[in-house]
C-alpha cells in the first residue's frame, strides 16, 4: 500500500497547535517552569554532594604533607605557577582549579621520581594543558603554555606523554566536582533577591583561588569550601554581614556545619592576613611631585654636564681673562 507524503511525516510532527507555537506562548505557566528549574537545580546540587568525594584525593593526602612524605613547598610553588599562567592568558578560574585538582589527585595515586624539580614541573604543565582543553575555547600551544618563570621547558611530545599518564591515573575522570559547582547556588540561597549576586560570586571566586595554594584546605570538601567562600564574601556587604554562618548548613542536604565553620574560620584568617601583606597604596599626587623633582634635578644635572654648557662656561672665563688684561 502506498503512503502519501503527508502520511509519511505525520509521526514526525509535534502535537502542539500551530497557532499556539507561532504565538510564542508556552502551554505551561512561567511559575511552573521556574519551580521545575528550581527542582532540577536542587537535584543537581544533591548529585554534586553525593559525587564530590570521588573527585578529591584520599583522606590521608594532607597527612603526607604534614609528615613530609610530600613536599608542601614544592606543591605551593607549582600552584603559584599555574595561577600565574592563568592570569597571563586570562584563563577561567575553573581552569586553574581543575589543574590543581588533577595535580593533587595524581600525587595521591602515583609517586613521582622526585617530590620537586622537573617531574613536578612536567606534571603541572600536563595538568594545566588538560584543564585548558576541558574548559577553554582557545588553548595556548604546549610551548606557549610554558611561560611566567617556568624553570624547565619540555618538548610537546614529552608533555603529551605525561598527559596520557595523568589521564590513565585519573581513570579519564576529568569532569570534576569543584567549589565552582556550588557557589552560584549558595549565593542565591544567601541573597534570594539577587541584589548582590554578582559580587558574591566574583568575590568568592577570588577567595577560592587565593587560598588554593594552602595545603590546609585539602581537608575540606568542595561544598564546604564554596559555602565558606560565600560567607567570607558576604562579610564585605553590610546588608549580608549579619548572616549567621551556622545557618549555611540548611542550604542543601549533605553539608557539614562543623566543616563549614572550620573552613570559614581558616579562610577568614587567610583573607585578613593577605590584606595585611598588601603594600600601602601611594597617593598619585605624591608620585607626580616626586617625579617632577627627579626630572628637574636630572635635567639640571644633565644640562650642567652637556657640552654646550661647558663651552659657554669656558667662553665666559676667557672673556673675564681678556677684560683683566685690557684693564692692566
Amino acid at each position: 500500500m502506498s503512503l502519501s507524503c503527508s502520511d509519511r511525516f505525520t509521526d514526525l510532527l509535534c502535537a502542539e497547535d500551530s497557532d499556539e507555537v507561532l504565538s510564542g506562548e508556552s502551554p505551561a505557566c512561567s511559575s511552573e517552569l521556574d519551580s521545575q528549574a528550581s527542582c532540577i537545580e536542587e537535584s543537581s546540587i544533591d548529585g554534586f554532594i553525593e559525587d564530590e568525594t570521588n573527585f578529591v584525593p584520599g583522606f590521608d593526602y594532607l597527612a603526607r604533607f604534614q609528615c613530609q612524605s610530600l613536599d608542601a613547598s614544592a606543591r605551593e610553588a607549582s600552584v603559584a605557577w599555574i595561577l600565574k599562567v592563568q592570569a597571563y592568558y586570562n584563563l577561567q578560574p575553573l581552569t586553574a582549579y581543575l589543574s590543581v585538582n588533577y595535580l593533587d589527585r595524581f600525587l595521591y595515586s602515583r609517586r613521582l621520581p622526585q617530590t620537586s624539580g622537573w617531574p613536578l614541573q612536567l606534571l603541572s604543565t600536563a595538568c594545566l594543558s588538560l584543564a585548558a582543553k576541558m574548559e577553554e575555547p582557545l588553548v595556548p600551544s604546549l610551548l606557549d603554555l610554558q611561560v611566567e618563570g617556568a624553570k624547565y621547558i619540555f618538548e610537546p611530545k614529552t608533555i603529551q606523554r605525561m598527559e596520557l599518564l595523568v589521564l590513565t591515573v585519573l581513570d579519564w575522570r576529568l569532569r570534576s566536582v569543584t567549589p565552582f559547582s556550588f557557589i552560584d547556588f549558595f549565593a542565591c540561597k544567601l541573597d534570594p533577591t539577587g541584589t548582590f549576586l554578582a559580587f558574591l560570586i566574583s568575590r568568592a571566586t577570588d577567595i577560592i583561588l587565593s587560598n588554593i595554594k594552602e595545603a590546609s584546605f585539602l581537608e575540606y570538601r568542595p561544598s564546604s569550601i564554596a559555602a565558606a567562600a560565600i560567607l567570607c564574601a558576604a562579610n564585605e556587604i553590610p546588608n549580608l554581614s549579619l548572616f549567621n554562618p551556622e545557618h549555611a548548613e540548611s542550604w542543601c542536604d549533605g553539608l557539614s556545619k562543623e566543616k563549614i565553620l572550620s573552613c570559614y574560620r581558616l579562610m577568614q584568617e587567610l583573607v585578613v592576613d593577605n590584606a595585611r601583606r598588601k603594600p600601602p597604596k601611594m597617593l598619585p599626587q605624591l608620585r607626580v611631585s616626586i617625579r617632577g623633582r627627579m626630572r628637574s634635578s636630572d635635567s639640571s644635572s644633565s644640562s650642567s654636564s652637556s657640552p654646550s654648557y661647558k663651552r659657554r662656561k669656558l667662553n665666559n672665563c676667557l672673556r673675564v681673562d681678556d677684560d683683566d688684561r685690557n684693564s692692566k
